[in-house]
């Protein structure tokens, strides 16, 4: 069975202090929501330790934003695999299109970081997806599988979160229609060896667009970023109405 998942990822937002005042305004809203639906929480590195704390015995599960491919090392910057293990960590994004963008993220860099996260037994969230001129060129097909096929040697499918994430969709408030991001994540799951790897959609996912989006046959849940940051809309995401 494909699990439901839905994680927010706050990327560069919030202090320890705006972090407590968001979960005591959306833990409360959980009550009556599936268990069959997971839900995750992933907070800047300054947040991690804190957040796991006071989630304690809650069914929040939490994630990191990055990984390093190194035990440890002369890595400025960087956080290692055993550092987020320690503190209780779930989850990890890997190959967010923010950092291939800013930071000089390749695939190959990406399949050392989820090698790394499975070494562990830390889930990754792998990020796949293109930009518009990508789509505009007719190349959606061809670039997603190129980074599927670079991104996922010798990686555990049985333990793989895929996030499709058109780049043209992120923080633009233009989402993809949730048909034409269901097309895109059959054929995503057409390229892997385990059919039940849970496959996310990303991008300006909002409490207008996902029931729809849920509603979608191949889609398994939601990475969400800006509509993640405020605790009752990030509640309307993981209270979704099914069919």
């Amino acid at each position: 069975m494909r699990k439901i998942i839905i994680a927010g990822n706050w990327k560069m937002h919030k202090t320890q202090a705006e972090s407590l005042e968001f979960l005591h305004g959306f833990l409360s809203h959980l009550e009556d929501t599936p268990e069959s639906r997971e839900i995750v929480l992933c907070v800047p590195f300054t947040s991690l330790h804190f957040m796991s704390k006071n989630l304690h015995g809650s069914r929040v599960k939490l994630g990191a934003q990055n990984i390093h491919w190194a035990e440890q090392g002369a890595f400025t910057g960087e956080i290692s695999a055993a550092m987020l293990t320690e503190i209780g960590i779930n989850y990890v994004i890997v190959g967010h299109s923010e950092r291939r963008q800013y930071f000089g993220e390749t695939d190959q860099t990406v399949n050392s970081r989820l090698l790394a996260a499975q070494k562990h037994s830390l889930t990754p969230i792998l990020c796949v997806g293109e930009s518009k001129a990508q789509r505009d060129a007719g190349e959606t097909e061809d670039v997603i599988i190129n980074q599927l096929q670079k991104g996922l040697i010798d990686i555990d499918q049985n333990n793989l979160i895929i996030a499709y994430e058109p780049i043209w969709a992120i923080g633009t408030g233009d989402t993809c229609e949730a048909t034409e991001a269901n097309r895109v994540i059959a054929i995503i799951r057409s390229q892997l060896s385990n059919q039940n790897v849970t496959i996310q959609y990303g991008g300006s996912v909002n409490p207008k667009n996902i029931d729809e989006i849920m509603a979608q046959p191949d889609i398994d849940g939601a990475l969400v970023g800006g509509a993640s940051l405020e605790p009752s809309s990030f509640a309307r995401l993981v209270n979704y109405k099914s069919n």
